[in-house]
């Protein structure tokens, strides 16, 4: 294929997708659904106006290595520490028999051995991207139902990681060989794996707090660190998703990884999209699509119901409300666009051909379409089926109580206005929550140990959904860009106190009409200061010195502290860790 070609073929794929995107948007449909629909547009199915020779084998296989490295960095094992237990219990139960079922679907569908093996793999996982992004949207993914939802989701990705690399394999002829391939795949995974963790707990720490100030080094070091993992999973004749994906992990665990996340996702987004639209692509015309879409509605009836009962008994199991049983369950019942991967990698690797892809890919598309709009009344459908699920509670189902950030305070930026400002709000609120995005304040909070905080952006999303901002009852901003505080006031509740501050009178006028409580106008401030001591010292000489007494007195004890602080250890205890004046 031609550099010219190619380009042209990115276009196409680019132009087509947003469009499509759009559609999907309008209808409350996820994006992944409009980059499989774009692909099959635009392959063999529809108007196979794509020249697929290279772009399939080059950007998917990239494609698919960012999207597990992105996967990897949404685990973190702190979201899920408190229901560890029960969590791990779902999700393995949950594996194995969803596993089951989708084997003997499969099998009695009429499939062929290999192809019931690929097709039972495949269709284990629930929708990551769409389960967290509508749960997200509605403020539940830390919610008890939620997080019991992610955590089996994490354990699916590994789960995935797995099957991935078993796919890569040269052969699944026997059960000797894939026994054998497993076993090499569960050691080099444990040797990177610990590698992964020993890394984000003794070097990545280090090396983030020297570079994480700088946003372009930041993300520049982040992505050769996903190569390095990549290198190295290749050197153990791993796959490639199997490196992005530990390596995705130890990045997770920082305290920088909301900020990278962020930053990440835009360029994660655009494979993403190649990727999945080159799975359409690969379907080869509407016969290979259709040649079982019979079979692909039956399944995906069957799974779905039968995916919301194991999910239900396996959490009602663990004790948990019949309420967070059912929520958990319901969120969880689509086959997701993860089929589509390990349907991709079988069909490069010959294992099943492009009918079985095609039913792997109307699956995924009805299942998706469908539990996107169970997941958004997911409510709504309990309060109608309640009275019947009744017959399952009982008094020692309780559900556990999550830390989470509700009705406190929020301190974006780390200086002289939020410092003073911090021990007001902890008496008040409790617990105070400061984000910066300087290394240095952060390391500074941290020694100080009095308040929760996070590193990055508070324009990122990422950032304001850690910090739990919709549940804040006071927020306090020093920043001066417009565009951070319009976001505080447009995404914080009405009964929620913002104070924000400004440079500009325009910028304070648009901000109290946003429904700021209190616009901070520092140099106002200090013009109406100024003005005033000047006409004391002008009136009164001896008021005037009475006046900045107070600030003088101040700025001395406060550099005495700062030089204090400056000496060394031993210097300090000879003086009784006093200055001289």
């Amino acid at each position: 294929m031609s550099e010219i070609a190619l380009a042209a073929d990115f276009a196409i794929i680019i132009v087509v997708a947003t469009a499509v995107g759009l559609i999907a948007r309008q209808t409350g449909q996820p994006t992944i659904i409009a980059y499989i629909l774009t692909g099959i547009i635009l392959g063999p199915v529809m108007f196979d106006v794509v020249t697929d020779e290279g772009l399939v084998d080059l950007m998917a296989e990239l494609g698919l290595g960012f999207l597990l490295f992105l996967l990897g960095m949404k685990m973190r094992f702190e979201d899920i520490r408190e229901i560890l237990r029960p969590i791990t219990n779902v999700a393995i139960g949950q594996t194995v028999l969803q596993t089951a079922l989708a084997f003997l679907v499969a099998l009695v569908l009429g499939f062929d051995t290999t192809e019931v093996l690929v097709i039972a793999l495949a269709t284990v996982f629930g929708a990551t991207p769409i389960i967290v992004k509508v749960l997200t949207d509605k403020d539940e993914i830390t919610s008890l139902p939620g997080k019991i939802d992610v955590g089996v989701l994490i354990v699916q990705d590994i789960y995935l990681v797995v099957v991935l690399a078993l796919f890569s394999a040269d052969s699944l002829d026997n059960a000797g060989e894939i026994a054998t391939t497993l076993a090499v795949i569960f050691v080099m995974m444990g040797f990177i794996g610990l590698f992964s963790i020993a890394s984000s707990r003794y070097l990545l720490p280090r090396v983030f707090r020297r570079i994480a100030n700088n946003k372009d080094v930041f993300l520049i070091v982040a992505i050769a660190w996903a190569f390095l993992f990549i290198a190295i999973a290749e050197g153990f004749d791993l796959s490639v998703e199997v490196g992005a994906f530990l390596a995705g992990i130890s990045l997770a665990q920082l305290p920088y990884s909301k900020e990278l996340e962020d930053r990440i996702t835009p360029i994660t987004d655009f494979f993403i999209l190649v990727f999945f639209a080159s799975i359409g692509l690969q379907i080869e015309g509407v016969g290979a699509l259709l040649a079982y879409w019979q079979e692909a509605i039956i399944a995906s009836i069957v799974l779905m119901v039968g995916n919301f009962w194991i999910m239900f008994y396996l959490i009602d199991r663990e004790g948990f409300s019949v309420e967070t049983s059912f929520l958990g369950s319901i969120n969880m019942v689509q086959v997701s666009e993860f089929s589509l991967v390990v349907g991709a990698l079988a069909f490069t690797q010959g294992y099943i051909g492009s009918d079985v892809l095609g039913y792997l890919s109307l699956m995924a598309l009805l299942t998706m379409s469908v539990s996107t709009y169970i997941i958004s009344y997911n409510h709504t459908i309990y309060r109608w089926v309640k009275p019947w699920f009744s017959r399952f509670e009982s008094e020692e189902k309780i559900d556990t109580d999550l830390a989470e950030y509700k009705n406190h305070a929020i301190a974006i930026g780390y200086d002289e206005v939020t410092e003073r400002a911090l021990p007001v709000l902890e008496e008040r609120y409790g617990t105070v929550v400061v984000i910066d995005r300087k290394t240095e304040h952060i390391d500074e909070i941290e020694q100080e140990g009095r308040y929760d905080h996070i590193f990055g952006d508070f324009r990122h999303g990422e950032v304001r959904k850690a910090a739990n901002l919709k549940n804040a009852s006071f927020v306090l901003s020093s920043s001066v860009q417009v565009d951070v505080n319009k976001a505080v006031l447009d995404e914080a509740p009405d009964d929620t106190a913002v104070f924000v501050e400004a440079e500009r009178i325009d910028d304070a006028r648009e901000l109290y009409d946003r429904g700021a409580a209190y616009v901070i106008m520092s140099t106002y401030l200090t013009a109406e200061k100024l003005s005033e001591f000047l006409e004391q010292y002008v009136t009164d000489r001896a008021a005037f010195m009475d006046a900045i007494e107070q600030d003088i007195e101040r700025i001395r004890r406060e550099g005495r502290i700062e030089a204090d602080e400056l000496r060394p250890e031993s210097a300090r205890a000879e003086s009784g860790g006093e200055t001289d004046g």
